[in-house]
């Protein structure tokens, strides 16, 4: 098992013919099209990337799947122009870099904060944000640092926050973490 095997196992018990979702980092476009491919033709996923790179190979797997999402080249922060509040079943996360892109790209807590804030007011009730918190290498101890701590915050009256953590491997692996909205 790994963290987007889990990621994805989590998301198919939330995510269904019909849903509206966002992937508010496409990076190369796996969860985008896993959300599509969910959601159905009845369903709507939007891509956020600040990465024109991420965006043109999320397009291009999803045409090679013959599947359709709306990619939106732009931080992930400004998601609240795009849909409406409580209409959303999932949002997803994978921060950290581009794989196989430039390292010195990455997220950061402040977007990343904006971000979560308006997806949080995006979701419908029973809905799940998830946030895989990649870090490690040359990037992403501080975005992790903060954000943990910003995350377990969060009000328990309205929000569910588990983090998942695969404490016996080495090499920094990624934090998995699912807000669902009470």
């Amino acid at each position: 098992m790994n963290a987007l095997y889990l990621v994805h196992e989590v998301i198919k018990k939330f995510v269904g013919e019909g849903s509206i979702c966002i992937d508010a980092t496409a990076g190369r476009g796996y969860d985008t099209a896993y959300l599509c491919s969910l959601a159905g033709k009845s369903g709507k996923t939007i891509a956020f990337d600040v990465q024109e790179e991420a965006i043109n190979s999320t397009r291009k797997l999803l045409d090679e799947r013959g599947l359709c999402a709306e990619l939106v080249l732009g931080s992930h922060e400004h998601m609240a122009d795009y849909a409406d509040e409580e209409t959303v079943d999932c949002i997803v996360f994978n921060l950290g870099y581009l794989p196989k892109g430039n390292h010195a790209i990455y997220t950061h807590f402040d977007s990343t904060k904006k971000a979560i804030e308006a997806g949080l007011k995006l979701l419908k009730r029973g809905g799940l944000m998830c946030v895989s918190i990649y870090y490690g290498g040359d990037s992403g101890y501080e975005e992790k640092d903060a954000l943990l701590p910003y995350l377990k915050g969060l009000d328990d009256e309205k929000y569910q926050v588990i983090a998942s953590f695969f404490y016996n491997w080495k090499k920094d692996p990624p934090i998995p973490v699912f807000i669902i909205k009470n």
